[in-house]
This record gives C-alpha cells, structure tokens and sequence, in this order.
C-alpha cells in the first residue's frame, strides 16, 4: 500500500471531522450524536459519529459525556465544563487547557480546536483581559464552534478558519499554544511546529495533549487512511516528538505519558478500522497486536526561549 500523501492525509481527516460536526449538529438535544433512537442494540452505532474522529461520543451512553472509545474517557471534570454540548462533541485525547496552567490576561491558541471546548475553557481562565483563539480546518467544525461560543455567551474566545500549516495570526501573537489530539494528523509535523513556534511569544508556552507511539509500528500500517483520522498512524515517538521540538527552536521539550493502550483499548478502537482497508500481508488481529502497547496519550510540553 503507497504511503498517502500530505493532501490525501488532510483530507481523510477533512471529511471526517465534517460528519462528525455534522452528526452533532443534527443529534437530538438528549443525545451525544446524531443517532437514531433505536440506536442501541442490534441496530447499531450511527456510523457518522462512531467514525468521526479517535474520539467519538457513543448516542446508547447514558451520559452525553461516556465515550465508546478509551481514548476519550474521564479527560475532563463535569463539574468544570459547563459547555455540554462542546463537551458532547469534543473528540480529544487530554485537557490541555488544564495543563497549560493558564493565567489571567493571557493569549492562547488551540491548534485544531474541533467544536470549540478548549477555547471556551481557555477563555474563561484567561479572563476578559486575555483571548483565546481557536484554529480549524473544518467548515462545519467552525461553525458548530461558534454556536457553541454563542450559547456559553463568551466574547473573549475568536475561532478562525484555516489550517494548523499556516496559522492566520501574526508572529508572536499569544503566550500559550495549546492542542488536543491534533498535531499526530498532520502531515508535516515540522511545519506545524515551526508555526507554534512562531506565533508563540518570546517565554510562551507549548502545552499539548497528543497520541505518541511508545515503539515503532509496522510502516505498512501507515499508509491506513482509517488510522490517520483515528488518531493512532500520524503519531510520533515519543522521543522523536522531542526531537522535532528542539529543532523548532523550542527548549525544555519533555513528553508526559498520561495513558497506554493495552490490547483491549485497541481491539476497541479498531471498531472504526475497515479490515479491508489493512495491507493483505496483515488482518485485523495481528495489527492489533502491533499497536498494542505501542500506543499512548501524552502531554507534550515545551517552551520559546
């Protein structure tokens, strides 16, 4: 199978954001997707938001805020997010806004903000006196965003269009970048770095959740569009993350392991994969067993000098 190329990869994770936005869009105001009533049981998962993202809320939960993935599970304190249906449609793999340990008066960014919940969360940390911006790529995304700014009645939060290659901000603008389960889809994670790196202010901050590879993984799984969107074949190692970082321009950069994924997490996560979609020299159970372990959340810190 040919590795997919950097427009192939924006895409895939293109269109499946769009349904996921779209899927919440249309949920009943009792569900965490766009899902029929009869759901649950034989008829299944609506396949919208089931496989939207690495994190996508499950419509039979009894709770907007249960997720059929492990990836997504416990990542924020209910009782601190007010903003139920941005928390309904988060699809990430951490809380950055939490780790970046924001304070009053500052200016934050969020690479790939999805519908909206870190920048709502950052925004309210940060105050009046701060801002807090948020970066999609995704239409749909960007305009259930909004809704969602609209609805929590905060004016300190602004979300833009546009790609986390080429952020539409000037040098130097904010004092934290933060991300969540974003940066390990793209493409050209060095691009990516360098813009974090660029519109950071001198001491600012990077502050991101993300999905790191523990070990290597088979290169034949790489080329896997489904493991691109579902957070797991763009990821980076670990100390490669470091590396990568550090050429950026950026010092102190350290990787937190938060979570591993034994083969369990997995064999769940691979409800998304199509088997069809494996290399023929592999089936489903051995790739498996070659992300099992090998896989991580993180918190991915760094600073500009």
């Amino acid at each position: 199978m040919s590795p997919l190329t950097n427009d192939q990869v924006r895409e895939a994770v293109r269109e499946r954001y769009a349904a996921a936005a779209t899927a919440h869009r249309t949920a009943p105001a009792t569900s965490g997707c766009g899902c029929d009533a009869g759901c649950c049981g034989d008829a299944g998962h609506d396949e919208r938001a089931v496989a939207s993202s690495c994190c996508a809320p499950t419509c039979c939960a009894p709770t907007p805020f249960e997720a059929i993935d492990p990836i997504t599970s416990g990542l924020y304190d209910e009782a601190d997010v007010p903003f139920d249906a941005a928390l309904a449609a988060s699809l990430g793999c951490g809380n950055p806004s939490a780790l970046a340990e924001l304070s009053p008066g500052e200016d934050v960014l969020d690479l790939g903000s999805g519908a909206g919940l870190d920048v709502l969360l950052s925004a309210r940390r940060v105050g009046p006196a701060g801002t807090a911006y948020g970066l999609d790529m995704t239409p749909e995304m960007h305009e259930l965003a909004q809704q969602n700014r609209a609805d929590a009645g905060i004016d300190n939060a602004h979300f833009l269009l546009g790609t986390i290659e080429q952020v539409p901000l000037p040098d130097a603008a904010v004092d934290v970048v933060i991300s969540n389960c974003v940066i390990n889809l793209a493409a050209d994670k060095d691009v990516v770095l360098r813009e974090a790196f660029r519109v950071l202010r001198p001491g600012g901050r990077f502050a991101v959740s993300d999905i790191v590879f523990l070990t290597q993984i088979p290169e034949q799984l790489r080329g896997v569009a489904t493991l691109w969107t579902g957070c797991i074949s763009g990821a980076l190692r670990d100390i490669d993350y470091v590396d990568k970082l550090t050429a950026a321009g950026f010092a102190n950069a350290s990787v937190e392991v938060t979570r591993t994924y034994d083969r369990e997490a997995i064999a769940a996560l691979a409800t998304q994969l199509d088997a069809a979609a494996l290399p023929a020299t592999m089936t489903l159970d051995e790739a498996i067993d070659a992300l099992a372990g090998a896989v991580a959340s993180a918190f991915v810190r760094a600073t500009k000098p």
